[in-house]
């Protein structure tokens, strides 16, 4: 492990390498991912308030460029976009058609500040996204991850109860640890590369052999973040406990609360799923297909002829709260939520996916203790 001379070189390489990166910055009410074109624009003293339903920018007393729990971005937006162009068919003169797709090489993205959470969230959508000869796939590939250790958790982070975090795992090139000093002074950051892609980009940037003492402190730091999380998750096997759940009254409950915005799985850094869109011009010349993120909150996501399967915001609520922690281990082998919070902190009323799986679990109890 390497301590670094600032971050200003490690951009300057990137960007002399040929990456746009990619990393948190204020933009307006919120931290954002956008690209950068210097350190300076990352969130220099910025921290958050996040609650259920509430987000709030908050001055540090230091100089923390990623003291700040998750955002309402994720990475997912620039491995997965939200909208994009999937073929074009065109019809010249002579009524000879042609098909198309995308053109142009997949961006080269660096992404800097990837928490834990989202490293993992990444690690999700690899498996599900990532197959071969996918557009997904091709991103992934020209994208450099630099992770940095979570040592400043939220009021709605559950990471260490995922096993997501606070330390970074497997997916990333180059991991950072931000060692914090007092107020006015700069932060010093510790590196340790993964990768040869992470060693090639060290190599080329000023660093030192770090002290054993900032390496014990930072790792100190995120050990104790573990303790500092804002929610945990029942101690049961959520995969059984959903499977049992169907019946629940606790999903009228969250019914009565739920606006089927939506909200949550366009925030979710592992939900996935996707509509097309097609679109011609008034001479039928011209015709596009579009794929957009799609949401099972949505009435048309589960339509048949005849209506949607699940017509209720009941229903739906169910559908994604069971994906998320039960049979998303059917399909993938692995959870579906990786314990960033965002679904709590965005959705307009407040549900907390941690509270509805502790009643779901206290239901359960009770119908068992029962006579």
């Amino acid at each position: 492990m390497v301590q670094l001379a600032g971050l200003e070189p490690l951009v300057a390489a990137l960007r002399a390498a040929g990456y746009r990166v990619i990393g948190p910055t204020v933009a307006g009410d919120a931290i954002g991912l956008a690209e950068l074109t210097s350190a300076a624009e990352l969130p220099a003293g910025w921290g958050v308030e996040l609650a259920p339903g509430g987000y709030r920018l908050r001055r540090r007393a230091d100089q923390a460029r990623f003291g700040h729990a998750a955002g309402p971005q994720s990475w997912k937006a620039h491995l997965h976009p939200a909208h994009q162009p999937v073929l074009t068919v065109e019809r010249d003169a002579a009524g000879q058609v042609s098909f198309t797709g995308p053109a142009g090489e997949p961006p080269r993205y660096a992404f800097l500040g990837v928490r834990p959470c989202d490293l993992r969230a990444i690690g999700v959508q690899d498996r599900v996204l990532g197959g071969p000869g996918s557009r997904y796939a091709a991103r992934r590939a020209a994208a450099l991850v630099i992770a940095v250790n979570c040592t400043e958790p939220g009021a709605t982070c559950f990471c260490a109860a995922t096993g997501s975090g606070p330390g970074a795992g497997e997916g990333a090139d180059l991991v950072l640890t931000e060692l914090v000093g007092g107020p006015g002074r700069e932060p010093a950051y510790l590196a340790e590369a993964a990768t040869p892609a992470g060693r090639a980009l060290l190599a080329g940037v000023p660093h030192r052999p770090a002290e054993p003492a900032r390496v014990a402190a930072g790792q100190e730091q995120v050990a104790a973040a573990a303790d500092r999380m804002g929610r945990t998750l029942p101690a049961a096997d959520l995969r059984s406990l959903l499977a049992g759940a169907h019946d629940a009254a606790r999903w009228d409950d969250v019914a009565q609360r739920c606006l089927t915005c939506g909200n949550c799985t366009m925030a979710c850094p592992t939900c996935f799923c996707v509509t097309a869109e097609d679109s011609t011009d008034l001479t039928g010349d011209h015709a596009q297909r579009w794929q957009r993120w799609a949401s099972c909150f949505e009435p048309d996501f589960s339509y048949l002829h005849g209506g949607p399967v699940r017509e209720s915001g009941r229903s739906r609520y169910r559908q994604w709260l069971t994906h998320k922690f039960g049979t998303w281990h059917d399909q993938f082998g692995e959870s579906g939520c990786v314990g960033c919070g965002r679904c709590i902190v965005w959705c307009p009323v407040g549900i907390d996916v941690t509270e509805e799986l502790h009643a779901l679990a206290a239901e359960r109890d009770a119908k068992e203790a029962a006579p």
